[in-house]
């Protein structure tokens, strides 16, 4: 049966490497179960907000994510049909006043480098990859841990860190993931490549009905990243025969010619139907706890995944540092972070409303608040990014 550990994290993510290197910093050691063969993540690009930032900095690893990052001037907003400007977001000096920090873009891989090369220099880490967790049961004195390879595990406490299809969330609901009907076709290309006249030192998201669009730079704007997003009218709960690329292009139809000629390299894309899920009440016990997509998987449409799990880990190794038992400071990291977390998955449910709206009168009122409001004015981004005041400090 083996040791039992003192603490595993389950999943070798950005949230799981985050919530280990935070964890193990304390003195605790640590085990990493990832079920790939080895540690490593799929996708592109990816942002990473002042609120995200400041969780990494908490963490001790920013300067070496900055030598990875873009930073971009400003975020701007476009009309995906007419190929209009509706608003932007600057990210210069007032809004790193703002905030503390600035916006990134980021590749998801180097992010996730960073986070691993930090844990290997920590000692009382482990990893063991080709471990997925089936199983997640609690004891009085331990959580038993059942893996797919048929191997058994024991932990004092446990971090459940694995994603929207977690097996440790099953002690807290029976509920799967909540389908949104929206497919994402990631893919990125050369910046040599690229054809468009586009200022790379801007991110763009081009908006429509039922559609968008992302673009900016990755690897020191060597490579730009892209998402189409769009709803599939198509959608089948019992089938995964829908989304397709023939549906991407139907509903792109109608855009103005720099979408056209940006959607010619889809085919290398990365596909995935987007699902949250509904937020929890409780996802701590006295042993274990959920932390990221198991906790609150969110549709990306504030580019809050990553940065939400972040957060999580900065909360828990600040909880777990200033209380003796880990039973509390569960509890106290599920107190603080519950509230937040449904809050920022209401918000991107509402924002991907607001930003994919077929409707016209309802697309009329966004873009005459988009058009009047000025690229200085962080009104509707300080509840996301602005620092907040912990129950600890």
């Amino acid at each position: 049966m083996g040791n039992v550990e003192e603490v595993i994290v389950i999943g070798g993510g950005i949230g799981g490497l985050a919530a280990a290197y935070g964890i193990a910093k304390l003195g605790k050691r640590v085990t990493v179960l990832e079920q790939a063969q080895q540690f490593g993540e799929v996708g592109a690009g990816l942002q990473v907000g002042p609120n995200g930032l400041r969780a990494l900095d908490e963490l001790g690893v920013l300067e070496d994510v900055y030598k990875l990052a873009v930073f971009p001037r400003k975020h701007i907003f476009m009309d995906a049909l007419g190929g209009t400007e509706l608003s932007a977001v600057e990210f210069g000096d007032k809004f790193k006043e703002s905030f503390g920090y600035p916006y990134i873009v980021i590749h998801r891989s180097d992010l996730h480098h960073v986070l691993l090369e930090h844990c290997r220099t920590l000692s009382n880490i482990t990893f063991l990859t080709n471990h997925k967790v089936t199983n997640v049961e609690e004891h009085a004195d331990f959580v038993e841990l059942t893996c797919a390879n048929g191997e058994t595990l024991r932990a004092e406490a446990v971090v459940g860190a694995d994603g929207i299809h977690s097996a440790a969330r099953k002690l807290f609901t029976q509920a799967g993931p909540v389908p949104s009907k929206y497919v994402a076709y990631r893919f990125t290309v050369p910046m040599d490549e690229m054809t468009i006249d586009i200022d790379w030192d801007e991110k763009l998201t081009w908006i429509g009905p039922g559609i968008h669009l992302v673009q900016y730079p990755v690897r020191h704007k060597s490579v730009i990243n892209q998402v189409a997003v769009f709803k599939s009218y198509r959608y089948n709960a019992e089938s995964d025969d829908w989304g397709s690329i023939d549906e991407l292009r139907e509903m792109f139809k109608d855009c103005c010619p720099t979408i056209q000629e940006s959607l010619k390299f889809v085919q290398e894309g990365f596909v995935s139907k987007l699902h949250d899920i509904e937020s929890l009440d409780q996802w701590s016990t006295n042993r274990v706890t959920l932390l990221g997509d198991s906790a609150h998987a969110m549709l990306q449409y504030l580019a809050q995944g990553a940065c939400q799990a972040l957060e999580d880990a900065a909360c828990l190794v600040d909880k777990l540092r200033s209380t003796s038992s880990v039973a509390a400071a569960f509890k106290e990291y599920e107190e603080e972070r519950i509230p937040r977390t449904a809050q920022v998955q209401r918000g991107a449910r509402k924002w991907g409303e607001i930003k994919h709206a077929e409707d016209e009168v309802t697309r009329l009122l966004r873009d005459t608040i988009m058009l009047n409001r000025r690229p200085d004015d962080y009104t509707y981004l300080e509840w996301l990014y602005k620092e907040r005041k912990t129950a600890s400090v």
